[in-house]
């Protein structure tokens, strides 16, 4: 099997390609890393192959904000500039001057 490199990284903003939301990207699985039932009920005419990578969204749309999961043929670059307004963001991200996010440092445990 070959060996797939993610497009995207963490911390990155993309919107969906068919439908219209974005988010930043927390998490990315090397392929398809959820239920066969959750494969399933996307509609077969968008379903997407298994064997891509497959990234976690803090994701938004024009009414609410939400967890994502999602292939990377459905995923293309934002270049809007615009924050996510998702809640979970500031706990993860710090966004930079340039309106990417990075990886907050987290306190090492004692």
């Amino acid at each position: 099997m070959e060996t797939r490199h993610a497009k995207f990284d963490i911390g990155q903003i993309v919107r969906h390609r068919i439908y219209p939301f974005r988010g930043v990207i927390y998490n990315v699985d090397p392929t398809f890393a959820n239920t066969e039932e959750w494969w399933r009920a996307i509609p077969e005419e968008v379903r997407p192959l298994k064997d891509q990578p497959f990234y976690h969204l803090y994701a938004e749309n024009t009414e609410s904000q939400y967890v994502a999961y999602v292939s990377e043929q459905n995923l293309v670059l934002d270049d809007s500039g615009e924050p996510v307004s998702h809640p979970q963001v500031d706990e993860l991200f710090v966004r930079t001057d340039k309106g990417h996010y990075r990886l907050r440092k987290r306190p090492l445990a004692s």
